[in-house]
């Protein structure tokens, strides 16, 4: 079960009971996204280009992406968005986050209309923004397509260690394209050393509210 959770931003996350852990952090939900994902990820790599492909593992509540899709739309910047999800939330309890107070009322019926659909083929929300949520674990997924960023947005080490080991980040990093951007609220000396491992030069950022450090890292050419 999942309980509406507010932090201390003044936005809202779920709690998830069966993991054990919220969806977002809860020094502020709103303030985590921006920081990590949009602010070190999309805006860093997307710098003068036109298009830009975003792989994200955990699409969760949907807010990183709503974010995304506002800042491509005011900078006319052509998003392809997949968003790995194995467990995906309804659409009636992604509307209890009240995130529609965060983007213009465009940006969130685009989304909130084309959400289910998505979840079993791309929809293409606007003529620049295209969704696709494939209902599946970071494991089983493939694609031929490769992405100029990944957000890696997985519950924390404590709770999916699974999804933090050697091979399922080296799994991850091969979808991105040489010069493309991995970002994630996380950093440790093992994640540092798995990532280094597939090629990536290292930052460290300083990280959201609540955290002193975030990663980010670009593979190499």
């Amino acid at each position: 079960m999942n309980i509406i959770t507010p932090t201390a931003d003044g936005s809202n996350t779920l709690y998830n009971e069966t993991i054990g852990e919220h969806y977002h952090s809860k020094h502020g939900a709103l303030q985590e996204s921006k920081h990590v994902f949009i602010d070190a990820g999309l805006k860093f790599a997307s710098a003068k280009q036109a298009e830009i492909s975003i792989l994200e593992v955990g699409f969760g509540t949907g807010l990183n992406f709503i974010l995304s899709f506002e800042y491509c739309e005011a900078n006319k910047i052509n998003l392809n968005y997949t968003s790995i999800e194995a467990f995906p939330l309804t659409s009636e309890v992604i509307e209890q986050t009240a995130y529609s107070a965060y983007v213009p009322e465009s940006i969130w019926f685009d989304f909130i209309n084309n959400y289910p659909n998505a979840l079993t083929v791309p929809q293409k929300l606007t003529p620049l923004s295209t969704l696709e949520i494939p209902h599946t674990t970071l494991a089983e997924y493939e694609t031929d397509q490769k992405f100029d960023i990944i957000y890696y947005d997985a519950f924390s080490i404590q709770h999916q260690p699974e999804m933090w080991s050697d091979e399922i980040i080296a799994h991850a990093c091969s979808f991105l394209k040489p010069g493309g951007t991995f970002v994630t609220y996380a950093i440790t000396g093992k994640l540092k050393r798995a990532v280094k491992a597939c090629g990536f030069t290292i930052e460290k950022l300083p990280g959201a509210p609540g955290k002193r450090e975030m990663l980010r890292a670009v593979k190499g050419m």
